[in-house]
């Protein structure tokens, strides 16, 4: 990770007297991090966000007066900043993990516990302090918001179906990213297939809070699951999800084998698989992450015929992954995230 000259002010807003003490100390010995405050509840976290203006928070859930789920909505509806929660309420998997991160926080990390240490939480903050862009949040009116190989794709695409699809890949930043991309798009749109970089456990959680809210169905995929018009099927973690063909009929395969860029479920995985069996009948879309994953998948995919796109930085919580598929040539466009779900429909129409 490449570590930027900016320098980030950080806020901690926990109860724990001991865990602000020891994330001021550890976090203060990062390069490029400053904590400029603490507070133990919002209500002096309002207080001291006012007068000190942290680029970054740092936020527990339980807490007196008023619980950081509550704080953190309050906080992007009034005054957006990236939001870190820190809580050992956010474990892999859970459920207030997904609620955090749909509320708004740029990432959730767990509190430390018998699989790692403190020393290892912080290098984990200070990593995502330093990954986050100075312009990625904004008001919400604004956002309207066998081993599997990432070998490029040879051609066993059909040259025209009537059945298009659409493959979305995400990282950092991608809960709310893909939220805001999911929900804007009809009961009538084109199969979608999905690679967010999320933990066993995870996205099935993730998949169905977004069924409950989108007009396309939204499940996390199952071997053998048929890529249907108004379904999203997205990558269960910790597997490798593979778009196939029978005849016209596309399906996905969900596969074991080692990480690709680092990943799995990896996007270069899914989009490089998208090149091949679907060509120009997809469009794909890269949105917000850090690292390079699915940068030659997209390539590959735009080689092959299909229509692509990238996730501007203006809009991205973290400019990587979307920087790379850019520089490699595989972005056709550049958009911001509140047109993306309109870009998808218009390529997949022509």
């Amino acid at each position: 990770m490449t570590v930027t000259a900016q320098l980030h002010k950080v806020l901690i807003v926990d109860d724990s007297a001991i865990v602000r003490q020891i994330l001021s100390k550890e976090l203060n010995t990062q390069p490029g991090i400053e904590v400029i405050g603490t507070a133990p509840d919002p209500y002096i976290a309002r207080d001291k966000i006012v007068n000190l203006e942290p680029d970054v928070l740092i936020l527990d859930v339980e807490m007196p007066r008023m619980d950081g789920i509550t704080f953190l909505k309050k906080i992007m509806e009034h005054r957006p900043m990236p939001v870190i929660i820190f809580s050992s309420l956010t474990p892999k998997g859970s459920k207030t993990a997904i609620e955090a991160l749909a509320a708004g926080a740029v990432d959730v990390v767990a509190k430390p516990g018998q699989s790692y240490s403190v020393g290892d939480a912080c290098k984990t903050l200070a990593g995502i302090i330093h990954s986050i862009s100075s312009k990625a949040i904004r008001p919400m009116a604004q956002r309207t918001t066998s081993p599997v190989k990432a070998d490029t794709a040879a051609t066993s695409h059909m040259l025209e179906t009537t059945q298009k699809i659409l493959a979305i890949g995400a990282s950092t930043g991608g809960v709310q990213a893909l939220t805001c991309v999911l929900t804007a798009l009809p009961a009538t749109s084109p199969g979608v297939v999905v690679v967010q970089h999320m933990p066993a456990q995870f996205t099935k959680s993730f998949a169905d809070r977004l069924n409950s809210e989108c007009a396309v169905r939204v499940k996390e995929a199952q071997d053998g699951d048929r890529v249907l018009p108004g379904q999203v099927l997205i990558a269960p973690g910790g597997y490798h999800m593979v778009l196939q063909r029978s005849g016209a009929i596309y399906f996905v395969n969900i596969k074991d084998g080692p990480a690709v860029c680092h990943q799995k479920p990896s996007v270069e995985v899914l989009f490089n698989s998208v090149a091949k069996i679907a060509g120009p009948n997809a469009v794909g879309a890269i949105l917000t992450g850090m690292g390079n994953d699915g940068a030659l998948g997209m390539l590959a995919m735009r080689q092959n015929g299909a229509h692509t796109i990238a996730q501007d930085e203006e809009t991205c919580v973290v400019f990587g992954m979307p920087k790379e598929a850019i520089a490699k040539g595989g972005a056709e466009l550049i958009m911001p995230l509140d047109k993306i779900a309109e870009g998808l429909l218009k390529f997949a129409r022509e």
